[in-house]
């Protein structure tokens, strides 16, 4: 399967895609800032500079509005976790021991959910699972 590897994150830079993706809509930079100054200190130069950083790693889109820019998800959370653990399985020298490794600590609800899932059902929505909640039976 070919695929884009998934850019490597920071922690801030983490911190940042998890604000993007719990909103349904673009934020500022003034946006992302007050989310994060919740709990810590950041400057706006700071948090501007990272927005800039994922861009160029194709994480995050930007539209211009006025003289600032809106930022959000070019991949969402799903795509980006499904790249990196591909990344992982493909750097491992066994791709498919390397996944089935990973299937193995999955929930019996998870693994319900991946079977219908790779078995076409169109009613899996991988993904969708929460914890202490049972999947697709």
């Amino acid at each position: 399967m070919n695929h884009q590897p998934a850019p490597t994150l920071g922690d801030l830079e983490s911190d940042v895609m998890q604000r993007l993706w719990a909103r349904d809509e673009p934020m500022a930079v003034r946006d992302v800032l007050n989310e994060l100054n919740k709990g810590r200190t950041l400057a706006y130069t700071t948090v501007m500079t990272v927005l800039d950083n994922l861009h160029r790693k194709g994480m995050v889109t930007r539209q211009r509005e006025g003289r600032s820019y809106l930022y959000a998800e070019a991949l969402s959370q799903r795509e980006y976790a499904g790249r990196l653990i591909a990344d992982a399985a493909g750097r491992s020298g066994d791709r498919v021991g390397a996944l089935m490794h990973f299937v193995d600590g999955l929930d019996p609800a998870e693994i319900r959910e991946l079977r219908d899932a790779l078995a076409g059902n169109d009613t899996a929505r991988v993904g969708d699972h929460q914890p202490g909640r049972e999947g697709p039976s």
